[in-house]
Order: C-alpha cells, then structure tokens, then sequence
C-alpha cells in the first residue's frame, strides 16, 4: 500500500525540481499548482517518469480512493490510507492560505467541507491527513514539506470555538437580516429592493511547516532542492516495516539523506513533546 514513507523513496530516486519544465514535456499540466500536485500523486503512486498515461491513470485508480479540486479537502485520499492536502507556496516565509477552512489535525467524514464523493469513498470515519507543502519560484521547487496534521494543527474545538463565538457575535448585530449558512454569516435584503446580500466569510491562514518547524529543521542554504518529513513516532512505525528498514538504509549509504530522533511541541499544548523522526533528503 502507498504510504509517506514509500512516496519519500520515490522522492529521493526520482527529484523533480523544473515542475512546468517536466509536466510540460509530458503533456500533462499547464498550471504550476497543478503541477505540484501531480507530482505528489506521482510519488505516492510510484508514477514518476511514467510516460504513458493509460498506464499512469491505472496505477493512480489503483492508489487513491478520492481525487479531489480545490475547492474542497482534501486534495486526494490513500486507498485505507491518509488524506493529502498540497499547498504551493513562494518563498520560505509565507504563510498557506487555507480560504474558508481551518486547518485540520484529522480529516472526519462528517465534516461539513468536504464533497459526498470524498464521504462515500470508502468506508471511513476519520483519516490522519499529511500536509504536503512545496516552495515554487519560477517554475522551480526548491523545498518540499510533509508533516501530518496531528503534529501541526489544533484540535477542532480550538477553531471551531472561535469560529462560533464570531458567527454568533455577528447574529447578535440588531436590524439585520441573516440566513443559514456554512460561512460565519449571510445577510439578506441589504437594499430596498430586497436583492443585494452580503456573505461573510473566515479566511484561514497557518505558517508554513518550515517556520513553524524551524526549532529542528534548517534548509541548506546552496542546495537546488530540500525535502523535510515529519513524522511523530507512533505513526512511523504502522508503517511497514520493510519500507521503514529500506528507508534507514539507504540513509545509511547517502550523505545527503539522514533521518534524526527529534521532539516535536504537541499543537494542543506546547508544554508537552512528542516523539518523531525528522526526515531530510537536499541535492
């Protein structure tokens, strides 16, 4: 079954840096976004290089359970596996836009933002979900980031307490005519005729892994491209271990890939750590 640590070994056997330049020459994508996120489809399904596309979409069908668009998390869902989300950023500093949606330390199929085809995918009630962040500048990824959303984002209830204190604030403003809504709030019949509403929406947004991360992790400064897992310990080893054992061994055998114990604040409480394994690959 296709896993994180699977998709890193692709990773570190087939780097993609010139994302455009490479999807281009495989008539895939136009879109330096979407790019990115066929990329990670392809390290996670062993698909990087493939030039066939027949052969590209069986190996994809036989991977993932859910493909989603942008509008919706998540990105895609491993079949009886972990959500992905793909953010594309520019530089090391920015932060990820994530619009109408918190970030999520799981994703739960009673969760109002995602489609009934990611619902009904499979049998499912919760998924752990990886944040797979790529720096691109100029066409080219010069960072990739893959942690997982228990390790990175509150717990619902922190956002959605928030969230709710907001939306019920908003529907305390006397004079005004709302509606039900998803969103923090709607309001109806904003002019005399009656056909002009207002809808007001969050706008959620989380710094990026290798800021928020930076207590452990450096990128090297000269290198083309820098790959930074993070994986709490717990989670490491349920996957299999003769991909964990490959894995340690080849970094045993490449400078330039190291896998460290590391302790990692807990999102809820920061007074707490958790153990995890730091994986970084640079070329």
């Amino acid at each position: 079954m296709a896993s994180i640590i699977s998709a890193i070994m692709n990773i570190i056997n087939h780097p993609v840096i010139e994302l455009k330049e490479y999807y281009n020459s495989h008539n895939r994508i136009n879109n330096i976004g979407e790019s990115l996120e066929e990329y990670i489809k392809d390290a996670f399904a062993n698909t990087i290089g493939e030039t066939d596309i027949n052969k590209r979409n069986i190996k994809i069908s036989e991977t993932f359970s859910y493909i989603g668009n942008q509008n919706n998390p998540p990105d895609s869902i491993i079949k009886n596996g972990d959500a992905i989300e793909v953010k594309k950023i520019e530089n090391r500093f920015s932060g990820l836009a994530l619009n109408s949606s918190y970030p999520k330390a799981k994703l739960f199929s009673n969760s109002k933002m995602i489609t009934e085809a990611c619902r009904k995918c499979e049998s499912w009630i919760e998924k752990d979900i990886i944040y797979a962040v790529g720096v691109v500048k100029n066409n080219k990824l010069s960072d990739l980031c893959f942690v997982y959303g228990i390790d990175y984002a509150a717990s619902s209830d922190i956002y959605e307490r928030i969230r709710n204190a907001i939306s019920k604030g908003i529907k305390n403003i006397p004079d005004v005519e709302f509606s039900v809504t998803n969103e923090l709030g709607r309001v109806n019949r904003v002019d005399p005729l009656g056909i002009t509403y207002l809808r007001i929406r969050g706008m959620w947004h989380i710094e990026n892994p290798l800021k928020v991360f930076s207590y452990i992790y450096k990128p090297i400064q000269n290198s083309a491209f820098n790959l930074m897992a993070i994986i709490n310990s717990e989670k490491y080893y349920s996957f299999n271990m003769n991909e964990i054992k490959e894995l340690e061994e080849k970094s045993k055998h490449k400078n330039n890939l190291n896998i460290e114990d590391v302790l990692i604040k807990v999102p809820d409480n920061p007074a707490l750590l958790r153990e995890a394994k730091l994986i970084t690959f640079s070329v």
